[in-house]
C-alpha cells in the first residue's frame, strides 16, 4: 500500500467532523464521526439510504430538490439543516458537498462532510 493512501485513510478515519461518501443518495462510506453524529455504528449505515437520517421522508426529499441545482452549477453545495439521529431525537447539522460527477447527474456520486451544531444551536418544538 502506498503510504499516502494510508495517509488519506487515516484522515478519513478520524476527522473531527462526520465525513461520507455517497452513490444516489446510498451511503457507500462515513467515517465513524459521522456514524456516532447519528447513533450509529459505520456499519449500520453503509448501504443505506441517506432517508434514514432525516426527521421525514418529505424533508429527504425537499433538501434534494433545492440542492440539486447549486451541485449541478457548480459542483458544491452547504446549509444547515435539522436532520433526525437513530433515537429519532433532532439536532441541526452543517452540511457541506462536492459532487464527485459532471452531468446531469450530481448526486451519482459525491462526498459530504457533517457537523454537529448541537453546542451552539437548539431544535424548537
Amino acid at each position: 500500500m502506498n503510504p499516502k493512501d494510508d495517509l488519506h485513510l487515516l484522515a478519513f478515519e478520524h476527522a473531527p467532523v462526520g465525513l461520507v461518501v455517497t452513490e444516489s443518495r446510498v451511503i457507500r462510506a462515513c467515517n465513524p464521526r459521522f456514524a456516532e453524529m447519528f447513533g450509529y455504528g459505520v456499519e449500520e449505515l453503509v448501504d443505506r439510504s441517506f432517508a434514514i437520517l432525516y426527521p421525514s421522508f418529505e424533508e429527504f426529499v425537499r433538501i434534494r430538490d433545492v440542492g440539486v441545482e447549486p451541485l449541478k452549477k457548480n459542483n458544491r453545495y452547504s446549509d444547515e439543516r435539522i436532520m433526525a439521529r437513530k433515537d429519532g431525537t433532532l439536532f441541526w447539522c452543517r452540511v457541506r458537498g462536492h459532487s464527485l460527477t459532471r452531468d446531469d447527474d450530481p448526486l451519482r456520486r459525491a462526498v459530504w462532510s457533517f457537523a454537529d451544531l448541537s453546542e451552539t444551536r437548539q431544535v424548537l418544538d
